[in-house]
């Protein structure tokens, strides 16, 4: 439940429209599907390993600087800010823009709601408000139920136009090479989450034994729930109608149930949300304040507020910083801006497990492995780069944004740090 709850966010809702417009093909879309469930899987053991060599530092920003050097570890966190992070908050608040205009019929446009929900949770989170395991455990079954809803009528949809399902589109200009990779960014947007699963390792028993099995189960379930979701939304509203909505499953609903049917699972994709929106919001500031007691950002980012403890300054510039990129961009911009960044530093990460093993050769191995090693590892690396290469070929203007500012972020580093060095007598 762990592992599928930091998974299972509004992606799901909306992302099987993307990457039907990007691949063109019913069997492509679940190929795809299926691809991106493979390389979340991999991801999730190497990070879980990670985890077992390190438990006492804790964190890709960690990884990173021991693995290299601190400036690799700087630009993540400098990238976490203005690109990875932040656009996936963006993103996520735009999928409950997008519900809540279906749920309540304004004419608000998703960026405007989205940036209302930002800061809404940015103001709701310096308070010192933390949701409790009752109220996360709420928002998961919430989420269950909207998903076993819209695979159940997808279902039944299918039942009716059985003959239809399965017809094979002419792939996009691109070709289905080309196609599936540009899906994976959606794709991998949705499955984002496992990289959070080896958190929990230090509170387990037997975490050589449990930690692998949960990551196996939750990554599995998971894949196993994403391709009923787009098998039930394919057969409801076929590879070209999925290609053009915006609201996928409350089309499916609409089509089952009528207006109600839609409205209903409108809130449930909104709540459930907005519940996942909240949860990640405290994770990425915890590294703006690691990177400021490391010298290189603002002295006030490391700080925690007197009364809330909590890192109100890094939360309020996360809040800012998210909300001009909803402002910024649509939805599928967004994706490329965010997923062509945050895959160069899945791949790092990746590879940070390389190093580590060379450099451990001698000490006795971790309780938990990534099977198949070195294979499996260097093709996550692989895959996760050969993403981030698709991605800036064929959306520069989007993914060049990203990718300009982790160029800017070396000067900024080196100026940073030498600034950190006249300041210590």
């Amino acid at each position: 439940m762990i592992v599928m709850g930091g998974i299972i966010g509004g992606g799901i809702f909306v992302n099987p429209a993307e990457v039907a417009r990007r691949v063109g093909s019913p069997a492509l879309s679940q190929l795809a599907w299926a691809l991106g469930g493979a390389i979340a899987l991999i991801g999730a053991f190497v990070y879980a390993e990670l985890a077992a060599r390190r438990p006492q530092v804790g964190g890709q920003y960690a990884y990173l600087r021991d693995a290299y050097h601190p400036l690799v570890a700087f630009l993540y966190g400098w990238t976490l800010l203005l690109v990875t992070q932040t656009g996936g908050m963006a993103a996520s608040a735009m999928i409950f823009g997008r519900y809540a205009r279906e749920l309540t019929g304004i004419t608000t446009p998703e960026g405007a709601i989205a940036v209302g929900t930002l800061m809404t949770l940015t103001v709701i989170n310096c308070i010192g408000v933390r949701a409790g395991s009752n109220v996360q455990s709420f928002f998961m079954v919430v989420k269950l139920m909207v998903i076993a809803t819209v695979v159940f009528c997808g279902l039944a949809i299918m039942q009716r136009v059985a003959p239809t399902v399965g017809v094979v589109h002419a792939t996009r200009p691109n070709g289905p090479i080309v196609g599936v990779m540009t899906a994976m960014v959606p794709i991998l947007f949705t499955y984002g989450g496992w990289q959070t699963a080896s958190f929990v390792s230090g509170e387990m028993r037997h975490p050589e034994r449990d930690l692998p099995r949960g990551l196996l189960a939750g990554v599995i379930g998971v894949v196993i729930v994403y391709m009923l979701v787009n098998t039930s939304v394919l057969a409801a509203l076929g590879i070209d109608g999925l290609a053009l909505t915006k609201a996928p499953a409350s089309d499916v609903m609409r089509s089952v149930l009528g207006d109600r049917g839609a409205r209903f699972i409108a809130a449930g994709v909104a709540v459930s949300t907005v519940g996942f929106l909240s949860q990640s919001m405290l994770t990425a500031p915890r590294v703006y304040f690691a990177m400021a007691r490391d010298g290189v950002f603002f002295k006030r980012i490391g700080e925690l507020g007197a009364r809330s403890r909590v890192p109100v300054a890094a939360i309020v510039l996360q809040g800012i910083c998210a909300s001009v990129i909803a402002l910024w961009g649509r939805f599928d911009q967004v994706l490329n801006y965010v997923v062509s960044i945050d895959v160069v530093f899945f791949g790092l990460t990746g590879a940070a497990l390389l190093v580590y093993r060379r450099r451990a050769d001698a000490e006795s191995p971790p309780p938990i492995r990534v099977p198949l090693h070195p294979i499996t590892t260097i093709a996550f690396v692989v895959a996760c780069w050969a993403i981030s290469i698709t991605t800036i070929v064929n959306a520069p203007r989007d993914a060049g944004g990203g990718v300009a500012i982790l160029a800017l972020g070396v000067p900024v580093y080196f100026w940073w740090a030498r600034r950190s060095r006249r300041a210590t007598p």
